[in-house]
């Protein structure tokens, strides 16, 4: 009996250690583009926040899955009266805007801001944005230039589901480039705009690009880039990635250029077959390398 209630009063002293554990899962991003930063204090804690532009969008980067949480907060300024309306813009990965619109908002009796600003900070309102696997780009915008709207980004992270892949030959006769990472050797394709990354692919499945920036010995920090992902001529998505020069992958033949880290994109396949096309988009980067990859255990599909 005594061994029985020890236990249970070392459960019942670990349970809070579990708890901000399982909530340690929440990592905080910043943004990119425009980052203009303000300090909330909710209840006596302070929590940063960034501004929302109208016109210039707050770019996160972040890889997935997981899902994306964003606070937001608007003004209640001291000549308000009554509840509050305002939206959000919100656009992943290139594709069509979408609207978060909140209506009866009211001010937050636990909240002020930490620079005594004109006004309170209103209730916060989240948006939840689900991202499946790889990396992605999301942009914010405020839904009026007249509304000042503030916004925290958290993440969590989930677990990607698991696949055999095997490589899918691009049609282009792309130069083919071998990359050694720990002994190991991995075939990539140098592209560019002008000799873009085409592939058919038969669907129901799914694409994983790889992307690598192609970095001079001088170049130095964080490196961003955007690829367009076409499917049939139509434009699918346009991300913006961020990588760095790779600490663990060379050239199988040295020369001038050092690989970057690689950077991943997928895209669903929809039944039937289709064409691929992968474009860079920024005019002071020549070139990049890519692979593609799909399920082994799509192999099965044919025309």
């Amino acid at each position: 009996m005594c061994k029985q209630k020890l236990f249970l009063v070392c459960v019942f002293l670990l349970m809070p250690q579990f708890l901000i554990l399982g909530q340690s899962k929440n990592r905080l991003l910043k943004p990119k583009g425009f980052t203009e930063k303000i300090t909330i204090v909710i209840s006596g804690k302070n929590r940063t926040y960034y501004n929302l532009s109208a016109g210039n969008p707050s770019i996160i980067n972040v890889r997935g899955p997981g899902k994306l949480r964003v606070i937001t907060r608007t003004q209640y300024s001291p000549s308000s009266q009554g509840s509050l309306s305002y939206s959000v813009f919100y656009r992943i990965d290139g594709s069509d805007k979408k609207t978060s619109a909140f209506s009866s908002v009211s001010r937050d009796e636990n909240a002020d801001y930490k620079l005594h600003l004109p006004g309170k900070p209103a209730k916060g309102k989240d948006i939840i944005i689900d991202l499946g696997r790889g990396d992605h780009t999301v942009e914010f915008w405020s839904g009026s230039s007249k509304t000042k709207i503030a916004a925290r980004y958290l993440f969590s992270g989930g677990k990607a589901k698991k696949y055999d892949w095997i490589a899918l030959s691009p049609l282009y006769p792309n130069e083919p480039v071998d990359l050694i990472t720990r002994e190991d050797v991995s075939h990539y394709y140098r592209f560019s705009k002008n000799r873009p990354l085409k592939a058919k692919i038969i669907g129901p499945t799914i694409l994983r690009i790889l992307t690598r920036v192609e970095n001079h010995f001088q170049m130095k920090g964080k490196i961003n880039y955007r690829v367009q992902v076409k499917q049939d001529g139509k434009i699918q998505n346009t991300y913006l990635l961020i990588s760095e020069r790779s600490d663990v992958t060379l050239y199988k033949k040295p020369g001038s250029l050092v690989p970057g880290k690689a950077r991943e994109i997928v895209i669903d396949i929809p039944a039937g077959k289709h064409m691929i096309e992968i474009y860079p988009l920024d005019e002071d980067k020549n070139t990049l390398l890519g692979k593609l990859l799909f399920p082994k255990k799509d192999v099965k599909l044919k025309e």
